[in-house]
C-alpha cells in the first residue's frame, strides 16, 4: 500500500499564496459560483459557507458526460465570479458554454496539481486482461471502445480518490481566497474542518475494505469509473463501457467480460444511478451473478437519497461495494 501524504500540509502556504493574488471588490453579497455537476457544487458550498452563491449546471442523478447547456446556464456562467470545474477533459461541453457566455471571471480546473491515470495505465490494464484470457494480441479497436474519443489523455473520475480531492479542496478554497479575500480565513477553517472528515472517511473506508479476502475484489459496474478507487484500496473494477457513458459496449466486449466472470467466478455486480441498468442485469442473468445494489460515480442523489452529499456518495460507495464482495463469498 502507497504511503500517504499528510493532507493537512500545505495549507498555510496555500492559505499565503491565495493571499497574494489579485482580489475581486468585495460586497455583502455572497460569491457567485457556477459548479459544472452535483459533487463540485456540495464542495464549493462546505468551503464557501454563506459567503458563496452557487449554481450547480448538472443537478443530482445528472450526467456530465452527454449533458447539454441551457440559456439558463449561460446565463448563470455570465454572471458568476467564479466557475469550478473538473478538466481532465470531463466537461466537453464547457469550453464552449464559457465562450457563448462571454465569462471573464476566475476559471478553477479542481484537478489542476494531481497524478491522474493515463489512458495508457487503462489500455495496459485491459489488453492484460484480454490476452490473458483469450490468448490474442492487443486490440486495435480497443482506444475508441475505451472512450478516448470522449476525454483527454487521463481519466477524469479522480474525485474517488480521497487522497487526490484534497487537491480539489486546496483549488477550492484558493480560489474563493483570491477572489474575495475579507473571508479568506473563514474558508481556510471550512477547508480544515472538511479536510478532517475526509481523513476520518478515508481511514474507515481502509479498515471496511481489510476485511475482504484479496481473492474477492473484483466488482462489475456499468463505465469505467472507479479506477481511482480500485488504485487506493486494492479493488479491481471491471465494466462493459468505457470511461464515458456516451461509448457503448461492444458485443465482444460484453462476451468478453462474461467469460472472465465465469472464469473467475465474479459474482458483485453494481448498477450506477446515471446508467441504465438493463445491459447489467442481462450480464448477471447470464453468469449467476446477482446485482447488489446501485452506486454513484459522478452524481449525487436527491436530498432524501444515500449520497446526497459528496462524503455521503463515497461512504455509500464504499459500503455498498463491501457488502456486495462479502456476499459474493458466501
Amino acid at each position: 500500500m502507497k504511503t500517504r501524504r499528510p493532507l493537512h500540509a500545505g495549507a498555510v502556504a496555500l492559505f499565503a499564496l491565495s493571499l497574494a493574488g489579485p482580489g475581486t471588490a468585495r460586497s455583502i453579497e455572497p460569491i457567485p459560483v457556477v459548479a459544472t455537476f452535483s459533487i463540485l457544487g456540495d464542495m464549493v458550498e462546505r468551503i464557501g459557507g454563506e459567503h458563496v452563491a452557487v449554481t450547480t449546471l448538472v443537478g443530482p442523478d445528472g450526467d456530465t458526460h452527454v449533458y447539454a447547456p441551457t440559456p439558463a446556464d449561460a446565463r448563470a456562467v455570465s454572471d458568476a465570479q467564479v466557475i469550478v470545474a473538473n478538466g481532465l477533459g470531463f466537461e466537453g461541453w464547457l469550453e464552449r458554454l464559457v465562450d457563448t457566455a462571454g465569462f471573464d471571471g476566475a476559471h478553477v480546473m479542481v484537478t489542476r496539481g494531481i497524478e491522474p491515470i493515463s489512458y495508457e495505465e487503462e489500455d495496459e490494464r485491459d489488453d492484460s486482461e484480454a490476452h490473458a484470457e483469450t490468448g490474442e494480441g492487443e486490440d486495435d479497436e480497443h482506444g475508441e471502445e475505451h472512450g478516448e474519443e470522449h476525454h483527454g489523455a487521463f481519466d477524469p473520475h479522480a474525485w474517488h480518490s480521497l487522497d487526490l480531492v484534497v487537491t480539489y479542496v486546496d483549488n477550492i478554497t484558493a480560489a474563493l481566497a483570491r477572489t474575495d479575500p475579507e473571508h479568506a480565513s473563514r474558508f481556510y477553517r471550512n477547508r480544515a474542518g472538511y479536510v478532517a472528515e475526509i481523513e476520518a472517511l478515508d481511514a474507515e473506508i481502509r479498515e471496511l475494505v481489510a476485511g475482504l479476502p484479496t481473492d474477492r475484489r473484483t466488482v462489475v459496474t456499468s463505465h469505467d469509473a472507479f479506477q481511482y478507487l480500485g488504485r487506493d484500496y486494492g479493488l479491481t473494477f471491471l465494466a462493459p463501457q468505457g470511461l464515458s457513458t456516451e461509448s457503448e459496449a461492444s458485443a465482444r466486449d460484453v462476451a468478453r467480460l462474461i467469460e472472465q466472470m465465469r472464469n473467475e467466478d465474479i459474482t458483485a455486480v453494481l448498477v450506477e444511478n446515471i446508467s441504465d441498468s438493463r445491459l447489467l442485469e442481462q450480464i448477471a442473468n447470464e453468469t449467476g451473478a446477482v446485482v447488489g445494489g446501485t452506486l454513484y460515480p459522478g452524481a449525487l442523489s436527491g436530498p432524501d437519497g444515500p449520497a446526497a452529499t459528496y462524503l455521503d456518495l463515497v461512504r455509500h460507495n464504499a459500503t455498498t461495494l463491501v457488502q456486495a464482495l462479502g456476499s459474493a463469498q458466501q
